[in-house]
């Protein structure tokens, strides 16, 4: 193992799911599974002692579910939390994404997209495609109107609080953009844009890319 591995803490209620995590990792010589959590509960003590470079979580567990895990984690510990789910579908997949989830896997995902997924989470790098979240967002569908003109009434509120320079790198982040792919575009420095960044999720209360993309999706309505 090295020894500036990536420390990860794995949370899901079922003991064989967690077993077969941590095997996959193992794996991996950069990559080390410093601890494990039964429910959202425990998971919030355990990522906070354990201090983890990434979290991957299970949505669905007792005593406290994934994505309320996620939001009592994010409000005192900036971490990125990977959600595993057993299927695409599953509607508490945007749920949790809103909460602060940096993306989603499947259950299923193969070893090396696992540690992929870990690594790129850890650098930051964007987890979801714009089509992905998009997808996300439309699932919701006719019979959650109600709460998807809320949301979609809610995402135009926190654009509007963007200057017209942070609403277009916004759009361009909803696009699939990086930031040197946008700094390349809009002809202005690497720095630039990650300070854009920066204002842009603390007016929107966002944590990652992808929240960014979700507002500007909703916003479309």
């Amino acid at each position: 193992m090295m020894a500036d591995a990536l420390r990860v803490v794995l949370v899901d209620d079922e003991a064989l799911v967690r077993s077969g995590l941590r095997l996959l990792l193992s794996n991996a010589p950069d990559i080390e599974v410093v601890a494990e959590a039964s429910n959202g509960r425990d998971a919030v003590a355990t990522v906070l002692d354990a201090q983890p470079d990434v979290v991957l979580m299970d949505i669905r567990m007792p005593v406290m579910d994934g994505i309320a895990a996620v939001e009592k984690i994010l409000s005192v510990h900036a971490v990125p939390i990977i959600m595993l789910t057993a299927f695409d579908t599953d509607s508490f997949i945007l749920r949790a994404l809103r909460a602060g989830a940096a993306g989603f896997l499947l259950k299923s995902t193969p070893p090396e997209s696992l540690m992929a997924a870990v690594r790129a989470a850890a650098a930051g790098q964007p987890l979801l495609s714009p089509q992905v979240v998009d997808k996300l967002v439309g699932m919701q569908g006719p019979a959650l109107s109600d709460a998807q003109s809320h949301h979609t009434r809610t995402a135009r509120t926190r654009l509007s609080t963007l200057s017209s320079r942070e609403r277009e790198i916004a759009g361009l982040v909803a696009q699939g953009l990086n930031n040197q792919d946008i700094a390349d575009q809009l002809v202005v420095s690497l720095a630039t844009v990650k300070s854009h960044m920066q204002h842009i999720l603390k007016k929107i209360g966002g944590t990652s890319r992808v929240h960014i993309a979700i507002v500007v999706l909703e916003a479309r309505g």
